[in-house]
């Protein structure tokens, strides 16, 4: 019976050991905070009614047959709900707006106060253009037009309801001055069809596929904004850019001025150099890959345009290496 117990106690210690090897692993393996690198990963995107939804899930399939490690798009309220599940470590990639991710690093706006230290960028994607939704016949003509107005915002933690704040100011006005609502791109539009609100302030690639619909069944127009704003609005915050929504778009006659911001990848701090720089890699090597509209906006040329935020170890690696960086 000895025999037997110290030949089975013999074997335990000989199998933890080669665990403990086979565990040890390099350090590319793992996250700054030391743990194993996920094998499913979490990319939080937007409503299923916007871009970022369909967009995501396009990237997450090639995330997933590039680097081997299994990527979910899931749906989201958008930007500065995704900043805080990254930080709170609920998911490990997350489309963000470029304004809203350096809002988070500086505590500023949504962020006053809570300022986000474990969320990295991984890089820019495309220009999300601020389109201001109502109907043609609708007789809001500009930003001002809207006062006293049922206007949608955004959803609850997204950016377009930074962006909504940020031009009304511009123009004069707060959030007291319109009847504000709280809706997804898909609630605004559906409001705006039934006639419960008069207008919707959406961030987002054009064409947007909810703006889209309803322009199916209802002639839409995009509410502009005058140059001298534009101006105003860049000088005060510099993450915009002028931007222009080409005449066809959603059926109308004339071109639109109005302002964009810039979609982003960020990622959690606890992801490794490695696997981050697989991720970034597999994504601006294989864009032709991304079987949605806004993949052909997406180019290595401009991954680290808008970028207010540190990038992650392993997208600065790569994007040096492509002379994107010193």
């Amino acid at each position: 019976m000895k025999k037997n117990s110290f030949l089975a106690l013999s074997m335990v210690l000989v199998l933890s050991l080669f665990l403990a090897a086979c565990g040890g692993g390099d350090n590319g393996s793992s996250g700054e905070g030391g743990s194993e690198d996920p094998k499913l990963m979490s990319m939080l995107t937007g409503g299923t009614s916007g871009t970022y939804y369909p967009l995501g899930g396009a990237m997450a399939k090639v995330i997933t047959d590039e680097t081997g490690v299994q990527t979910d798009a899931l749906s989201s309220n958008a930007s500065a709900d995704n900043v805080i599940a990254l930080a709170e470590g609920d998911a490990e990639i997350a489309f963000v707006q470029t304004d809203v991710m350096a809002n988070a690093v500086e505590g500023t706006n949504a962020f006053e106060g809570k300022a986000v230290d474990n969320v990295l960028a991984l890089g820019s994607l495309y220009p999300e253009t601020i389109q201001i939704v109502t109907l043609a016949n609708s007789g809001i003509s500009s930003v001002e037009d809207l006062k006293g107005k049922k206007v949608s915002v955004g959803a609850p933690g997204s950016g377009t309801y930074i962006n909504a704040e940020q031009i009304l100011k511009i123009h004069g006005m707060t959030m007291d001055d319109i009847d504000a609502q709280n809706l997804d791109f898909g609630e605004s539009t559906g409001g705006i069809q039934d006639g419960n609100i008069d207008a919707a302030f959406i961030t987002s690639g054009t064409p947007t596929g909810a703006v889209d619909g309803l322009s199916a069944t209802n002639p839409v127009s995009i509410v502009p904004i005058a140059q001298d704003k534009v101006d105003e609005l860049v000088e005060a915050y510099p993450y915009y850019a002028a931007d222009t929504i080409p005449a066809g778009t959603y059926g109308m006659d004339n071109e639109v001025n109005t302002v964009a911001v810039l979609a982003m990848l960020a990622v959690s701090k606890d992801l490794s150099e490695d696997l981050v720089y697989n991720i970034t890699k597999a994504i601006y090597e294989n864009t032709d890959a991304i079987s949605h509209a806004k993949g052909e906006f997406i180019t290595l040329e401009t991954a680290v345009d808008g970028i207010g935020i540190d990038f992650h170890p392993g997208a600065e690696k790569y994007f040096k290496e492509e002379g994107l960086l010193d």
